[in-house]
């Protein structure tokens, strides 16, 4: 054999083996090998729990999504808007997956292609079920909760999903040893939030206050992230006030507090608050803190919604589209009191919750409380009239007809944002109204 031959075969046996998380995670590997093979991969700072190995030693690869990179995380609630977002984030940077599910197995396995083969891994758990939820973190350093419910059931209130749950999360997160834990709450969460027909205000934007303090009690490292209501696909926005339930008497009526004049919205593009996650987990700085996601303009209600028609084509003349008085219309009442109580069908993508809660609070406007923005971490923000649309054609009327002209198609105005100081005043006058009531 010539020189350069042997040469080779020596190269070859020097260089370590691959072997993938999954396998470790598995057969828990044995680092006390004194083997060439095995030098690169020996125990510093352990990260998995059972001591075994630095999973961070591990990395392979240049990056990006056929790589791993030394990462472990948990997402729960990952088939939610929210999550399928995060999963896809985390699988396009090479990052191991634990994808907690609950019912059927098939509901998630969608998200399998989120990451490389082996990257993604399911495990069934309960929230009650804390022995089901540690399997789930044994590995992992950095847990996101995207659990949300915008409906009571009979097996969790919202004192389950917004407070109990998230607590059990962040407690057993600290014992496992995770790293970072992300909590998605609420803007205007609230121990005495405004309202305007249900006494004492929604018990949904309560207990994610309460959830907020449960999670900061039990891991005070968490970061938690307060978003406005968001849009995107499968969103709980253009879906509700779209939905039949939601509607008025007639179905192409729509009914808002004082026609709509007399509340602020700031939608958030729904990449935009997982680009904020993402930043929040690159900086160690926002450990501990509570930062708000808006949208980077605020609207009046009424001329959010009447553009959003007029982007759907559903005009006052040819769709005979409709804005009235909420505190007028009585079927609107009618519909939410029965949506309460129905045994189904609330988390439907044709419903969407259209509950007396919900509509309590979709009635408020988004304030902020003057916390850090994700914007201070680098996120840029979406503005409504360049992704909104995309979400909307899915409800655009008259679809089968086809325009000859552009001047045949219904005249969509420009979407005219409020100015800080008009927010400011329309603030101001609401609370003067509150404090006579």
């Amino acid at each position: 054999m010539s020189s350069q031959g042997a040469k080779a075969i020596l190269r070859i046996s020097n260089q370590p083996a691959i072997i993938s998380p999954c396998q470790v995670s598995k057969a828990g590997l044995s680092t006390s090998s004194s083997s060439n093979a095995e030098e690169g991969r020996r125990r510093k700072a352990s990260l998995v729990k059972d001591g075994s190995i630095n999973l961070a030693n591990m990395k392979r690869g240049t990056g990006y999504r056929s790589s791993f990179s030394g990462s472990v995380a948990t997402i729960f609630g990952a088939t939610g808007m929210i999550g399928r977002g995060v999963t896809s984030r985390f699988g396009k940077n090479g990052t191991q997956m634990i994808i907690p599910y609950k019912g059927d197995f098939y509901d998630t396995q969608r998200l399998k292609v989120s990451g490389d083969l082996g990257q993604v891994l399911f495990s069934p758990y309960h929230l009650k079920d804390e022995e089901s939820i540690r399997k789930t973190m044994k590995y992992s350093d950095v847990v996101v909760n995207c659990i949300g419910r915008e409906y009571e059931t009979r097996n969790f209130k919202f004192k389950d999903v917004n407070v109990t749950g998230p607590a059990t999360l962040a407690r057993i997160a600290k014992e496992m040893g995770v790293k970072r834990f992300i909590h998605i709450s609420t803007i205007n969460a609230s121990d005495k939030p405004e309202w305007l027909f249900m006494p004492g205000g929604s018990n949904w934007l309560k207990t994610k206050r309460e959830g907020e303090r449960a999670v900061l009690a039990e891991f005070p490292d968490a970061t938690i992230i307060r978003p406005t209501e968001m849009y995107g696909h499968g969103d709980h926005m253009v879906c509700y006030y779209n939905a039949w339930l939601r509607r008025a008497g007639v179905a192409k009526c729509l009914a808002l507090w004082k026609s709509g004049f007399n509340s602020t919205r700031a939608p958030l593009f729904n990449q935009d608050l997982t680009s904020g996650i993402f930043a929040a987990l690159a900086d160690d700085a926002t450990k501990g803190e509570i930062f708000e996601a808006m949208g980077p303009e605020h609207f009046l209600q009424a001329h959010l919604i009447d553009w959003m028609h007029e982007v759907m084509h559903k005009d006052p003349y040819d769709f005979e589209y409709k804005r009235v008085d909420l505190r007028f219309s009585l079927p609107t009442f009618y519909k939410a009191a029965v949506s309460s109580f129905l045994p189904f069908g609330l988390g439907n993508k044709y419903f969407r919750a259209p509950t007396l809660e919900r509509l309590e609070r979709s009635q408020l406007s988004e304030v902020s409380e003057g916390l850090p923005s994700i914007t201070e971490l680098g996120v840029k923000l979406h503005k409504v009239e360049d992704k909104m649309p995309w979400e909307l054609i899915l409800y655009r009327a008259f679809r089968d007809h086809e325009y000859q002209t552009e001047e045949e198609k219904p005249p969509i105005h420009p979407l005219v944002p409020l100015t800080p100081m008009e927010v400011k005043n329309l603030r101001i006058r609401s609370k003067e109204i509150l404090e006579i009531r």
